[in-house]
């Protein structure tokens, strides 16, 4: 196998359970070195006790960690599983400023460095403007948008949540001179695990699997559905931006010119950035196949 590649983890872990699930493929994938993990958006200090704590189960302590632009402190549905977590605890390095702690692993990397994003991207934005070389030694793999299909499969687009957050940081991101891929809920939204493939990482005995199924109840029962963790994932968007990071193969791409409008719609425009769009599945199950074999 080639020498993996480097890559970057922005994320906004802690309030939809599936960047854990992402996080997990992530640790779980030889394709993908994973040199730095970056909590973003919203209470991301709540949001780094939960990488932490996810990196030490998984005995990844040689990552490190950063504390992303925070926008307010109220945690989100898995503060159950994290509450007995101090960040301060972590055997590794925390990074308090996590913007900086991207254009450092970027900038000293020897080669393209894979910055798979799956949240509103404010880090990413603000490390653009503080060092706009970043681009050139980076390339951008984001769970973002909504194309030609929204939640679901529906046929009427959506204003999907980590566009609509912040439309001016992904306008920002897209517009940076590096290559960008995005997984929109045309694709991402359709993954789910459910039957036999959901009862085999319900049942593993791996210690990472098991800390996501167990955060993924505290998150259910957060929700008022602790039902839903015995009888399937909910929707694991961001474990397909993981995915692109090192192969396309499942998918069908496609080069769309993307526009991002104020109130976040990710509208086709030909006059727009070209960017690299995962529209629809070649094969979905054989992804899930792959998702359920490297998480048990």
């Amino acid at each position: 196998m080639e020498r993996p590649i480097p890559a970057i983890f922005d994320t906004d872990i802690g309030y939809d359970i599936d960047d854990t699930w992402a996080l997990a493929l992530l640790l779980r994938s030889p394709e993908l070195d994973l040199k730095l993990a970056v909590s973003d958006t919203q209470h991301t200090r709540y949001e780094a006790s939960i990488l932490a704590k996810m990196l030490e189960v998984a005995g990844r302590t040689d990552v490190p960690i950063g504390v992303g632009i925070e926008q307010h402190t109220k945690p989100g549905g898995q503060l159950a599983w994290a509450a007995d977590y101090e960040l301060e605890s972590y055997p590794g390095a925390v990074a308090e400023d996590g913007v900086g702690a991207i254009i450092e692993t970027i900038m000293n990397a020897a080669e393209s460095v894979a910055l798979i994003c799956t949240g509103p991207v404010p880090n990413i934005a603000a490390a653009l403007d503080r060092e706009p070389r970043i681009a050139e030694r980076a390339h951008f793999v984001g769970m973002h948008g909504s194309v030609r299909l929204g939640y679901d499969g529906h046929p009427e687009v959506s204003a999907e949540y980590n566009v609509k957050a912040d439309p001016e940081a992904i306008r920002r991101a897209f517009a940076a001179p590096w290559d960008v891929t995005i997984t929109p809920v045309d694709t991402c939204g359709l993954v789910t695990l459910r039957g036999e493939k959901y009862r085999r990482v319900l049942e593993s005995r791996d210690p990472l699997t098991a800390a996501v199924i167990e955060n993924y109840r505290t998150c259910a029962k957060h929700g008022g559905r602790p039902e839903m963790a015995d009888e399937r994932s909910s929707t694991l968007f961001d474990t397909v931006a993981v995915y692109l990071a090192f192969t396309s193969e499942l998918l069908k791409m496609e080069k769309v010119g993307i526009r991002v409008t104020d109130d976040g719609f990710t509208v086709i425009d030909e006059s727009a950035r070209t960017i690299n769009c995962a529209m629809e599945w070649k094969d979905l199950s054989a992804f899930e196949d792959l998702l359920v074999q490297r998480l048990t």
